[in-house]
């Protein structure tokens, strides 16, 4: 074992609480597109290559209102991607170390799969919101429910869904994922800001935490910096991360390798 991996093991070991927090990267060993450039969500989603969008452009709120059958596309096949998905052999290990710690397990994710709950997390801080998860296009209300039972019918050469698609129950409107977008001032954050408040109480009630980072990247460093923010104080962090694992000033440990191989080894 490296001297990272071996002060990894010694800090996770060692902990009194662990906070895990998680970014895309984290899904790639369970069989999730990494959409890391263009050319990545193009792999992963061929129709869109074809029209010239990016990640970004398809991900934009707008497209619900000009372009329903475009955005709900995009949206269903996700939903259906991630329901099919089943989490890899690192979650249940976070899980079980987590558990065995005096202060538990939580986590902190930018992932709206909802993988973490599937592998039985029962404390998860979604800070971009879920798929798993509605809310109404006009905004008609604040309501979020769950889109369980919602099926979206997607023709998957042109990946434009087919009607109907989902509604909201209390005006019948058009509904949309309760997802944070690019350039999105209609998300509606109440169900995430409850997440986050709790995991807030539970981090100053747990001084002596170890966070462990996992495929957070830095095109939207929401998961680095909240992982540095929880490790100010002891640098208790542990970076895994193939592509980009630099800590700045030195506050933690870095290990440039996948999720999972690196949870293996640390097992």
């Amino acid at each position: 074992m490296s001297d990272d991996l071996a002060h990894a093991a010694e800090l996770v070991h060692g902990a009194g609480a662990l906070l895990v927090c998680a970014g895309a990267g984290m899904g790639v060993d369970s069989g999730l597109p990494d959409f890391r450039g263009d050319e990545g969500f193009w792999r992963a989603y061929p129709p869109y290559a074809g029209l010239g969008l990016s990640f970004e452009e398809i991900a934009d709120p707008r497209h619900f209102a000009d372009d329903p059958e475009l955005a709900w596309g995009f949206y269903g096949h996700r939903l259906a991607l991630y329901r099919s998905t089943v989490p890899h052999e690192g979650f249940a290990l976070l899980l079980r170390w987590g558990q065995a710690k005096p202060g538990g397990v939580r986590v902190f994710t930018s992932n709206v799969d909802g993988q973490f709950q599937v592998a039985g997390f029962p404390h998860v801080a979604e800070a971009h919101g879920s798929i798993h998860h509605l809310q109404c296009l006009a905004g008609c209300s604040d309501d979020i429910w769950s889109a369980a039972g919602v099926e979206v019918n997607i023709d998957e050469t042109t990946m434009r869904a087919r009607p109907p698609l989902p509604s909201c129950p209390r005006c019948g409107g058009l509904a949309r994922p309760n997802i944070l977008m690019f350039g999105d001032f209609s998300w509606v954050p109440d169900r995430s800001d409850t997440q986050l408040e709790e995991l807030t109480a539970w981090r100053r009630a747990n001084r002596d935490l170890v966070v462990v980072e996992l495929g957070a990247g830095q095109a939207v460093p929401t998961v680095r910096r909240y992982s540095e923010l929880a490790s100010a104080a002891t640098g208790a962090l542990v970076r895994i991360n193939p592509r980009e694992p630099q800590i700045r000033h030195g506050r933690g440990v870095s290990i440039a390798a996948g999720a999972l191989e690196t949870l293996l080894k640390l097992a």
